[in-house]
């Protein structure tokens, strides 16, 4: 499988977010941070916006809830059309029920780990998941530069993957550039989350298309 390239709209023009998701109409997903000023110092997106711009977007949406009390808010993203829907792990008490919820509504299921959060406690719960996100920065606010110490957590990830025959997702977030897509598909990642390095290019569709080979290069060099 080549590797998935999901544009963040964080990074993408706000007032023109229709014409913005045109541009990026190459790329596999798109990636929608979801903040609630509480789990992170940000606001960004609610369900009406979500579920308005999933009808007008040429890509199925990889939503990312950035938000306490997800219990109670996933299902509404599931609901709304979402592709994938992915959680935090530090904002739930219940990531299994969660999952399944999500599941039984269509979506994939996502948990997401701060760069602090050990991977551990997760591993043997793995195959209640379609993906996990390795958060490479701290969430809440795009343009931050990658943290390498995050690289460890995906390989341990990765090897239970594989160890396990398991088909789920490994994506990171978080300071993705030419660069550092490779360090990150080295260490076992396949869906790469990219903000400002798309959206910032004089050509977006030229860029994901290079982060995809550099990514794809590194994957199967490993």
């Amino acid at each position: 499988m080549p590797s998935r390239i999901n544009p963040s709209i964080l990074a993408a023009d706000f007032a023109n977010l229709e014409q913005e998701l045109g541009r990026i109409r190459t790329a596999d997903l798109v990636h929608v941070d979801i903040m609630d000023n509480h789990f992170v110092p940000n606001l960004t997106f609610g369900p009406p916006v979500v579920s308005r711009l999933a009808q007008v977007s040429p890509l199925p949406f990889d939503v990312h809830l950035m938000i306490d009390n997800p219990e109670r808010w996933a299902p509404g993203y599931a609901e709304a059309g979402a592709f994938s829907v992915t959680f935090h792990a530090e904002a739930t008490t219940n990531p299994v029920g969660l999952a399944r919820k999500l599941r039984s509504i269509g979506a994939r299921a996502g948990i997401a780990l701060k760069p602090g959060t050990a991977v551990e406690p997760y591993l043997e719960l793995l195959p209640e998941f379609d993906q996990v996100l390795v958060m490479t920065v701290e969430p809440g606010f795009g343009g931050q530069s990658f943290m390498p110490s995050t690289m460890r957590k995906l390989k341990t990830l990765s090897e239970n993957v594989r160890k396990g025959g398991l088909d789920v997702w490994l994506q990171v977030d978080g300071g993705i550039t030419e660069d550092t897509i490779v360090i990150a598909a080295e260490a076992g990642a396949d869906t790469f989350v990219a903000g400002s390095s798309v959206f910032n290019a004089a050509d977006p569709a030229a860029q994901i298309a290079r982060l995809r080979a550099a990514a794809d290069e590194h994957r199967h060099a490993h």
